[in-house]
């Protein structure tokens, strides 16, 4: 495959019952212009071997295994390596929908002036995964595009990105802990070319390993002063402190202390859940998909 039109990129590290689920539903949907590009983080409970097989099996496209700085660095490292011209992360422990993506895909395809899509995301988490929360950022897009601010926040669990826009809005900061909230205010500061759909191409999955960043709560609200400066953000009600991932854990408060102190572990009998669970949630997302009349609003 010499010029796909779209590159998956996914980086992980030990989380092999989830990579698997992930990367098994993605290889189901892939389609021939599509490619698969694997950053692992030296991985030492089995994924490394897994992916070493797809890869050599042909069934992924990109793939090598080696230490990271931080998650940053493994991210930036898949976007230099993907030939796509549209590039889609898939984070290995959430949801997609394909047939999103796919209509995400061809309305870039179609609007070549088009930077990034990002669309309406969903949430849940292990412990009750029938309850999923809307994480729409469609206010503060609506805000940012009718020039009322000049940057907004989002997540890129449901983002793509034309490969060829890297050179204006770069590449993800490495120096930032929430480096998803520093990179969304900085492409809508740089006033890239953002397309909003009201459909959802993702849903974020709360479990206890994605809590690694409330370790260091106080250079998080140092990062959030800093880029809310540079980026003259006025901030709202998604602050970096309970943004991303966090928030799902913390609550929308900012309760860290308590969220800090439970000791948070995936029981045995929840990783062999795993499967329905998300089977559950796939579905959940494809139906909502299906069932919505849902658009593109470009800024």
């Amino acid at each position: 495959m010499n010029s796909p039109n779209l590159s998956y990129i996914i980086t992980t590290r030990n989380r092999l019952n989830f990579l698997k689920i992930t990367l098994g539903k993605l290889l189901r949907e892939l389609q021939p212009d599509e490619e698969i590009v694997v950053i692992d983080s030296d991985s030492t409970d089995g994924s490394k071997a897994y992916l070493q097989d797809l890869f050599e099996k042909g069934h992924i496209h990109q793939f090598i295994s080696e230490p990271d700085k931080n998650q940053a660095h493994g991210w930036n490292k898949a976007m230099l390596m993907a030939r796509g011209v549209l590039i889609k992360k898939i984070i290995d422990d959430d949801i997609f929908c394909y047939s999103a993506i796919r209509v995400c895909k061809q309305y870039m395809l179609q609007n070549p002036q088009v930077d990034v899509v990002i669309s309406n995301d969903l949430s849940s988490s292990v412990n009750d995964h029938k309850h999923v929360s809307n994480l729409t950022r469609l206010p503060q897009f609506e805000k940012w595009r009718t020039g009322l601010v000049p940057s907004f926040t989002f997540g890129d669990v449901h983002m793509l990105i034309r490969r060829s826009s890297l050179a204006q809005i770069g590449l993800y900061n490495t120096s930032f802990i929430m480096m998803d909230w520093e990179y969304s205010l900085r492409i809508s500061y740089l006033k890239a070319n953002i397309a909003y759909y009201t459909g959802y191409n993702a849903l974020s999955m709360w479990h206890p390993q994605t809590v690694t960043a409330l370790r260091n709560i106080p250079l998080i609200e140092e990062q959030s002063k800093k880029a809310g400066i540079f980026y003259e953000y006025a901030g709202d009600r998604a602050e970096i402190s309970n943004w991303s991932k966090i928030k799902i854990f913390a609550g929308k408060t900012l309760n860290y202390n308590k969220a800090r102190a439970k000791n948070v572990t995936i029981d045995q009998q929840k990783i062999t859940e795993l499967d329905v669970m998300y089977n559950y949630l796939y579905d959940y997302l494809l139906k909502i998909n299906d069932e919505g009349n849902y658009t593109f609003l470009s800024s």
